[in-house]
């Protein structure tokens, strides 16, 4: 396994890398894993190209996995063990996870954005764009753009809290989502939480998996 070591050209300049994030205790009285990020320059050892490079090109173009066969999902689930297996041994130190993220496929497509992304919710909701940003120490904020019925421009956004579980596993506590369409918004619902364990990260691509097994591809935005 390899260390991780970064650079800021990576990142939005509004985006500061804190050499020591803070972290939360795991809800219900858990074990509290102490994890803090190193700034250290050490060697990152990353998957080949051509890994990385294949399931970019098993998820492009398909709808965030939506038009994917069982066959197609399949692919993506066995590239992405093999990238697993070049992780960092500690993912969560690594501020290469700090940035602004599409979200590209995920093999539950309707996990990332719930009902907007049912079958129904896409014929009146068509996405745009799927955006997953983290900012240090533990800010998540995702965003999913979207146009209803082709006429009027909207979206749907959470802001969260990053608790850090242990060294993959981390915990994001969501405010109520905002609803935006034009000038007219609104708060909706109530809290939400979501479970993601690191599997893969390097300066291109994100891998995690959800505590239901879901396998989410993030590429980062220029």
């Amino acid at each position: 396994m390899a260390s991780c070591s970064w650079s800021a050209s990576l990142f939005s300049p509004a985006l500061k890398i804190s050499p020591r994030p803070s972290i939360s205790l795991r809800p219900g009285g858990g074990k509290v894993v102490a994890v803090r990020s190193s700034l250290a320059a050490q060697p990152l050892t990353k998957a080949p190209n051509h890994l990385v490079d294949s399931i970019l090109s098993k998820v492009n173009g398909t709808d965030r996995g939506v038009t994917l066969t069982k066959e197609g999902h399949q692919e993506v689930a066995d590239v992405a063990v093999q990238l697993s297996k070049y992780c960092v041994d500690a993912p969560v130190k690594c501020p290469l996870i700090f940035g602004e993220w599409d979200v590209l496929y995920c093999s539950v497509p309707t996990s990332p954005g719930g009902g907007y992304r049912t079958s129904i919710g896409r014929l009146i909701f068509n996405t745009k764009e799927m955006i997953q940003v983290l900012e240090s120490p533990d800010i998540v904020k995702n965003r999913v753009s979207f146009s209803l019925f082709g006429l009027l421009e909207g979206q749907v956004s959470l802001k969260g809290k990053l608790n850090v579980l242990d060294e993959k596993w981390v915990q994001v506590v969501f405010e109520p989502p905002e609803f935006r369409l034009g000038s007219f918004g609104f708060q909706y619902g109530g809290e939400s939480e979501v479970k993601l364990d690191i599997t893969y990260i390097d300066e291109r691509i994100r891998l995690g998996k959800g505590s239901r097994g879901s396998l989410f591809v993030f590429l980062r935005r220029d």
